[in-house]
């Protein structure tokens, strides 16, 4: 069992984890620059689209602030972005909107040298090897008054269950009437934004006085933010033990699981070790089993949170070796943090994180504690808590290594 202090200091390596994960600013804004030019392209008075005031906005893990480094830092980032139209042409299908979009976009000499293969849903623009980003536009139809809905849905801090009024209809050429039909009813629905609601009323934890300003999260050019909730944190732990533990491997747990499963296990703890602990023992949990029909038999059941019929481990029944590896994933996060925890000092600490979250980046976190550390004993406030040989600003006064090592 935990002291309060060595809860207290284990969080603060977390943090620095999490903190050493994320985009750099520069990253964030170039993108939001990057995508926020797109959406004028698309929305100029003498576009077509204009009549249907497209907006881009980001989805998925850049909306949620759960975006993680990739391990190479050299490799593509993947920013999930909306565009939304407000109403079509009569006539259009699916493939007449996508299309519609596709052209408005390689109209534009640069995003034209940009695009990638046409993707089931989206459209990829691949930036140069040095911006090390690509961007996935899902093209959408939002029926009139959207945003009124949109903005009173994300506006407070209050529990808006009414998830489905932010439901979108998309694109997707594997659906039969891909071709065919005009009635925007029957085309595909996906709902991110709701998602994106609920993971915030998940998230939020008012004590912590870090309130999320929702109306920025999805803003078409929100600003960056350094400060994290904890449950925001644990998902970027989790993503990055994954990715160490699967690197290049396809069949790794992807990353909308992890995400759903991580919100429904928090319980609104303050300390990111303790919501880290309890996420990853509560998270088998929430696993439901559900008979199959189509299959004629029980298989198991992730159900998306503002649309319980869709099941985000629906690719497990035909690539088994998914749902093998998830569990597989699980044991060892939960072993592998069990580890981290039973360590005192923090040279042993260190080391026995960087198997699980990499040594370049474990090098990082325990260099910046290193040189927060030694600024807060410059000024006399840096303590070391009796027996735990983990640098602290509280506990007995001891002396103290100059180096991150501690007392080892």
């Amino acid at each position: 069992m935990l002291t309060q202090e060595e809860k207290k200091q284990f969080s603060e390596i977390l943090e620095t984890l999490g903190e050493t994960l994320d985009i750099t600013e520069t990253q964030y804004n170039t993108a939001v620059s990057s995508y926020g030019a797109v959406g004028e392209w698309l929305a100029k008075p003498e576009s077509s689209l204009a009549p249907y005031k497209p907006v881009i906005r980001p989805q998925g893990s850049f909306l949620l602030g759960t975006m993680i480094k990739p391990i190479c830092e050299d490799d593509d980032l993947d920013i999930d972005l909306v565009c939304e139209l407000t109403g079509k042409n009569p006539q259009w299908t699916q493939y007449h909107l996508k299309q519609v979009i596709g052209n408005r976009l390689k109209a534009n000499e640069t995003y034209k040298n940009m695009f990638d293969r046409e993707g089931r849903r989206c459209w990829t623009l691949m930036y140069s090897d040095s911006a090390n980003y690509h961007m996935d536009i899902l093209p959408s139809l939002v029926c009139s008054g959207y945003n009124i809905v949109f903005e009173k849905a994300f506006s407070d801090t209050e529990l808006e269950k009414d998830y489905e009024s932010l439901a979108i209809r998309i694109t997707d050429n594997k659906q039969n009437n891909y071709y065919t039909d005009t009635i925007a009813e029957n085309w595909m629905k996906s709902n991110p934004f709701g998602y994106g609601r609920w993971f915030f009323n998940a998230a939020n934890v008012v004590s912590l006085h870090k309130s999320i300003m929702l109306a920025e999260a999805v803003s078409p050019v929100p600003k960056y933010n350094k400060e994290k909730l904890p449950l925001q944190r644990v998902i970027q732990i989790l993503k990055r033990h994954r990715d160490i533990m699967f690197n290049g491997d396809e069949d790794k747990p992807i990353s909308i699981i992890i995400t759903t499963l991580a919100s429904r296990a928090y319980n609104k703890e303050t300390s990111i070790i303790d919501a880290l602990t309890n996420v990853i023992i509560n998270m088998p949990n929430y696993i439901e089993s559900r008979y199959d029909s189509s299959i004629g038999r029980t298989v198991k059941w992730i159900p998306n949170p503002v649309n319980p019929e869709e099941n985000f481990a629906d690719k497990w029944v035909e690539h088994p070796q998914r749902e093998k590896n998830f569990y597989k994933w699980l044991n060892q996060v939960e072993q592998d943090i069990q580890t981290i925890i039973q360590q005192r000092g923090l040279y042993n600490i260190s080391e026995s994180m960087e198997k699980p979250f990499g040594e370049k980046i474990v090098t990082k976190i325990f260099s910046e504690l290193g040189r927060k550390n030694f600024n807060l004993r410059e000024n006399g406030v840096l303590k070391m808590a009796t027996g735990t040989g983990i640098l602290s600003t509280a506990g007995s006064v001891t002396a103290a290594a100059h180096n991150f090592h501690g007392n080892d």
